[in-house]
């Protein structure tokens, strides 16, 4: 086994790095209010409806953010220039804004909302530094008008990819979604499941949890499942030029998933005919995997193994979840990380991953 090193974070900035999960300041209702019609900013005053406080794990609650990022002057773009673009030396930031509008029951107020949010990320953020790149947010409860989205911003290279939540109304693989993944994969946009819940359902199959900690550690099992649906239901094999990425998932759960499934396909594939060789092939063609938090054990020799395991050198996706507090300073590579895996991880994986992303030099 090759020699490891835990790589300086100058190393970033000598690289260029992506990084595939940022976090803007989630809107409130009065950031949105100008990119509404007048028939919805009514309904949304007179519903008192406010999306920052729908969302699973706000932005700006204390616990989930670094004290030295939330520190200091300035707001929006200029405190991310300040706290990470400019530090880490960043080639590209993808923005993934994690509002509470999947949790909405009616299919036409989530629509508006969804436009009026993708509009003030353009104007907000991506239109004050070229580095930004950000995921679209769409109405999952409404497929077409989630496709109406898409097609209206699909002119607009600066959005990557299509974003989902690890938690929803039902599985991702089931057909009632693929319309959205047709227009994906059309326009080459990925589809980003990020971690997070509308709490239609308990986070885990007992039930739901009392602490903290719990609804932390039964994210896995949503993206597990999603991964199984997605498998199962044949989306990977519909869809083959779309990537789904995982984001805020942790790593060292998904070898075990896909030994597991790969050995239960053998006896049951009768079922699904349309997976035509192991899951665990599909899953390596087209599963990737934001690596913050990175939850691998400390001892390189374990790192390591794991990512042996995972027998992808495409899969990890370089990422800060920027604010959230996952590290200190800029030590946002693992530590003992394969000096030989570098390049591809800060870099080449999201632009083979991403068809939509266009980097500066």
């Amino acid at each position: 086994m090759e020699t490891l090193v835990a790589p300086r974070p100058a190393t970033l900035s000598r690289l260029g790095a992506i990084d595939c999960d940022v976090h803007p300041d989630a809107p409130r209702r009065a950031d949105l209010m100008p990119y509404l019609d007048d028939y919805w900013r009514e309904m949304v005053t007179s519903r008192d409806v406010d999306l920052l406080e729908l969302t699973s794990y706000p932005t700006r609650t204390p616990p989930f953010n670094r004290p030295d990022w939330q520190a200091g002057e300035g707001k929006g773009v200029d405190k991310l220039r300040r706290n990470l673009l400019d530090p880490f030396g960043l080639r590209c930031a993808v923005l993934n804004c994690v509002t509470g509008v999947h949790a909405i029951y009616d299919p036409y107020l989530a629509a508006a909302l969804c436009c009026a949010t993708n509009d003030w990320l353009a104007t907000e953020w991506l239109d004050r530094d070229p580095r930004l790149r950000a995921s679209l947010v769409v109405p999952l409860q409404n497929p077409q008008a989630a496709v109406e989205e898409i097609e209206r911003r699909a002119g607009d290279k600066r959005f990557v990819q299509v974003l989902a939540l690890a938690m929803g109304e039902m599985p991702l693989g089931r057909r009632f979604y693929w319309p959205i993944y047709e227009a994906a994969e059309r326009h080459g946009f990925a589809l980003g499941i990020h971690a997070g819940s509308t709490y239609r359902h308990a986070p885990s199959q007992s039930g739901f949890p009392s602490h903290l900690v719990e609804d932390h550690v039964h994210q896995s099992q949503g993206f597990a499942a999603q991964v199984v649906s997605l498998v199962a239901e044949g989306v990977l094999v519909k869809f083959p030029n779309m990537k789904v990425v995982l984001i805020e998932s942790g790593v060292s759960w998904l070898p075990g998933l896909m030994w597991r499934m790969s050995k239960d396909w053998r006896g049951a594939r009768i079922e699904i005919p349309w997976v035509k060789e192991p899951p665990a092939a599909l899953i390596r063609k087209q599963i990737r995997m934001t690596a913050q938090p990175f939850d691998a054990p400390l001892d390189p020799a374990e790192l390591e193994r794991i990512i042996e395991h995972l027998d992808a050198d495409d899969m990890l996706l370089f990422a800060t979840d920027y604010p959230h507090r996952h590290f200190d300073g800029d030590a946002a590579l693992p530590a003992g990380f394969p000096e030989r895996l570098l390049d591809r991880f800060v870099g080449e994986n999201a632009l083979s991953t991403y068809p939509r992303l266009e980097v500066l030099p």
